[in-house]
């Protein structure tokens, strides 16, 4: 009998045991369940996040970079100006109208560092929006222009500034954003030049002939201003991003640090082989990069096309512009974004010296036009995927930690770079003795066309860089 009923006793506490997994296993699974569900909702919220934070990059390169690359408009008509009595440009040579263009470039990437910075302190939201309020009213401003001066400060310096807080803070925070497709996502985004100049160009130019240029600078000034604003509210920091910003901030320990004492790179990356190869690639393709966009509509009028047909090479130019980097910079999640960066900067070299530079010594004729337009098309697929893929291959190369630091470095020393080539390249047409047509820009042709093949040589300098591991033997990787 006792042995029944321990044996009793046993079967009880297995059965009570048998009904409590029982209860219990269902609920874990549930749990399971639940954890996955929020996982996938997570994730699902991440992705939604990401392409919000692309689309509203977009509007903010589309906008500020799509109206600086559209100034050769403007520097058209102001060349116009220069040789009528009674104008703001009277007198004015090519490379001093064509200064405001190069300040205003210049400057998008001179300032980087700080920008990035002032990110980081506060917030990305806030440091575009108030690029977006200095971007519209510096517009504003040199519509009131009554010297050449006044529109250097205004459309040139203001501008730029303005320019440089939005640019900045969005290719910045969108490469955090992304792995796998980083190449294609900052190719859409930085197609917003493209995209922008191929918009705005022709609407400048019907602006222009129907309401004077003062009324256009005012009318895009207000139109701006709205459209960076209203991107600017969804731009922020991917979240694990956005916690370690959080920590380096929580161990500040000054109010100047991050707004005054801006962290330049770590030193041991600073003094690398692989970051001074990038730095010169980055100065030699800035310095030649602007100089023929912005000359493209007065190079055409020197080949017999007039100055309607001069913005349409504009936004022939910014069309190829938007595809290149959207394709190229999807090519290059494939093939490597490294590689892609060398191949595009070696063929951008090639068009300036195999289309260009014919095209300037042949004088006005059917052969130079269609040289002409053929580099117009190359240049621009080519030479502008440089500018998408280069924040791109900065996270690769120096890693997350580095990449905020790396990546403003040296965008001002791309701001720096372009500041000096494309002034450069004005004087060279001044400085020729015959007059103005195609020949005189045989010797801007001939810059860019060095400047870019130095470029590539940088360039591939870092391909073979990143092939040499830790211990400092060689490794192939066909794929970087």
């Amino acid at each position: 009998m006792a042995s029944t009923a321990s044996d009793t006793g046993d079967r009880g506490s297995q059965s009570g045991t048998s009904i409590e997994l029982s209860i219990l296993e269902p609920q874990n699974e549930i749990q399971g369940s639940d954890s996955s569900a929020h996982a996938q909702l997570l994730t699902q919220e991440s992705k939604w996040n990401s392409i919000i934070v692309v689309v509203a990059s977009f509007i903010v390169v589309f906008t500020c970079c799509g109206l600086n690359f559209a100034f050769g408009v403007y520097q058209a008509l102001y060349e116009s100006f220069a040789s009528k009595p009674g104008t703001a440009f009277t007198g004015a040579s090519l490379a001093e109208i064509d200064l405001i263009g190069t300040i205003s470039i210049s400057l998008m990437t001179i300032g980087a560092p700080f920008v990035v910075a002032w990110a980081k302190r506060f917030s990305p939201r806030i440091v575009s929006f108030a690029g977006g309020f200095i971007f519209g009213i510096s517009l504003v401003l040199a519509s009131f222009g009554k010297s050449l001066w006044h529109f250097v400060v205004t459309q040139g310096l203001l501008l730029g500034i303005g320019t440089c807080l939005s640019y900045m803070v969005a290719v910045t925070t969108a490469p955090t954003w992304f792995t796998a497709h980083r190449g294609l996502a900052m190719g859409i985004i930085l197609s917003g030049t493209g995209v922008g100049g191929l918009a705005w160009a022709p609407i400048l130019n019907v602006c222009i002939d129907n309401l004077g240029f003062r009324n256009t600078l005012r009318l895009t000034g207000g139109l701006s201003f709205a459209l960076v604003s209203l991107a600017s509210g969804a731009i922020a920091w991917e979240p694990s991003t956005k916690a370690r910003i959080d920590m380096e901030n929580s161990l500040r320990t000054s109010r100047a640090q991050g707004i005054i004492k801006v962290p330049l790179v770590n030193l041991r990356v600073a003094k690398s082989r692989k970051f001074i190869a990038q730095a010169l690639a980055a100065i030699f393709q800035a310095a030649a990069y602007y100089t023929p966009v912005f000359f493209f509509a007065s190079y055409a009028r020197t080949l017999g096309y007039s100055t309607t047909a001069g913005a349409n090479f504009i936004a022939l130019s910014n069309a190829c512009n938007a595809v290149g980097k959207i394709v190229i910079g999807h090519v290059a999640d494939r093939v490597g974004r490294v590689n892609a960066l060398f191949l595009t900067t070696l063929f951008s070299a090639i068009s300036a010296l195999g289309f260009w530079l014919p095209s300037t010594l042949g004088g006005v004729s059917t052969r130079s036009q269609d040289l002409f337009i053929t580099f117009v098309i190359i240049y621009g697929i080519f030479a502008s995927a440089y500018v998408s893929l280069f924040p791109t291959c900065l996270f690769e190369l120096f890693g997350a930690q580095n990449f905020t630091s790396v990546n403003g470095v040296l965008y001002m020393v791309r701001g720096m770079a372009s500041m000096i080539g494309t002034p450069v390249g004005g004087v060279l047409i001044r400085s020729t003795t015959n007059g103005f047509t195609p020949k005189a820009f045989v010797n801007m042709s001939l810059l860019v066309s060095v400047l870019l093949f130095a470029a590539s040589a940088a360039v591939f300098w870092v391909r073979m860089e990143i092939m040499v591991g830790p211990s400092g033997s060689v490794v192939w990787k066909w794929r970087q």
